[in-house]
């Protein structure tokens, strides 16, 4: 009896192993890796739309995952989906921070409970050892090859609308950070710098504001192409050209298809690339094909209206 008492115990352990799968941490019955993506609204621009795209095309039943989505840009909001993934018992939390401040408690909370942390698209001001990874871009390059680019154009004044995204995210603050050394260094001149919250109507009524004010100027920076996309609007409406051939030097970021279309076309001058792809990274380094490091940043480039071309819209252009 005590040795059919003792074969059972065994062969339920080994049931249990195997449906716990090699080492691999995974809820459910099925072994399903349990995953909570937080990211914000596809709707906020095209390249979240890629983003999200990417993230929902890799986190899938067929690849081994039961995930849940959260969309938000506000901090608050993206605090209570994080404390509850973790709640939920999820095993990893993938995270596309609205803020850079205020994640140290909940990354806490979450390590606690074995929960680990990917940071993707934008990074955090926390301290590394509260998350796994992070596969981002890296904002403030972005900027600092905008800035260059638009130095290298060796304007005879700069006078410049600086359109930023929402406040106190990676990608505003990366963006703004070079264009604030210019205008400390009195090199270049603000006519106004308001976040449009990467809004192309917002953009729009802030353009539109300066041309009613009757202020000069001869470029826009806008930190996504959303915006760049508003602030055009509001110079066709006043007649004021732009562009390759044109009185004011248009800028924008993220390298939607449609945007470098415009560069194409020569109605704007510049776009920033900001890679959305970085599921296959994490994937990889969840299931372990992938070796873990703590910092990946995504390679990205900036384009000229006067030498992009066709391969190159077909080829970096997101959407279509």
């Amino acid at each position: 009896m005590k040795k059919l008492i003792a074969v059972l115990l065994i062969l339920s352990i080994a049931a249990f192993a195997f449906a716990s799968g090699s080492g691999q941490k995974g809820g459910g019955a099925s072994g399903a890796i349990k995953v909570g993506i937080i990211n914000n609204p596809p709707s906020e621009s095209g390249y979240r739309t890629a983003n999200d795209k990417d993230f929902k095309d890799f986190f899938t039943s067929a690849n081994g995952y039961a995930p849940s989505f959260s969309y938000s840009d506000k901090l608050e909001e993206q605090l209570v989906a994080f404390n509850q993934f973790v709640t939920n018992g999820v095993d990893y939390i993938l995270l596309s921070a609205a803020a850079t401040d205020g994640w140290d408690d909940a990354l806490r909370s979450a390590q606690r409970a074995g929960v680990k942390v990917f940071l993707f698209d934008r990074m955090i001001s926390a301290p590394n050892s509260l998350y796994e990874a992070a596969v981002v871009s890296d904002m403030a390059q972005e900027g600092i090859t905008a800035v260059n680019w638009l130095k290298n154009q060796n304007l005879s004044a700069y006078n410049v609308i600086h359109l930023q995204g929402v406040m106190g995210s990676d990608a505003q603050l990366g963006r703004t950070a070079a264009l604030d050394a210019e205008f400390n260094a009195g090199r270049m001149k603000k006519i106004i710098q308001q976040t449009g919250n990467w809004s192309a109507d917002e953009a729009r009524a802030i353009v539109q504001s300066v041309i009613n004010a009757g202020t000069s100027f001869n470029v826009i920076y806008a930190e996504n192409d959303d915006m760049a996309k508003g602030a055009v609007a509001a110079l066709d409406a006043a007649g004021i050209t732009h562009g390759v051939r044109g009185n004011v030097v248009v800028m924008g970021f993220d390298c939607n298809k449609w945007a470098l279309r415009e560069l194409l076309a020569g109605n704007w001058n510049y776009d920033g690339q900001c890679s959305p792809f970085q599921a296959s990274v994490i994937d990889g380094m969840i299931k372990g094909t992938t070796p873990i490091q703590k910092k990946v940043i995504s390679e990205e480039k900036g384009f000229d209206a006067k030498t992009i071309s066709q391969a190159d819209v077909d080829k970096y252009g997101l959407g279509e």
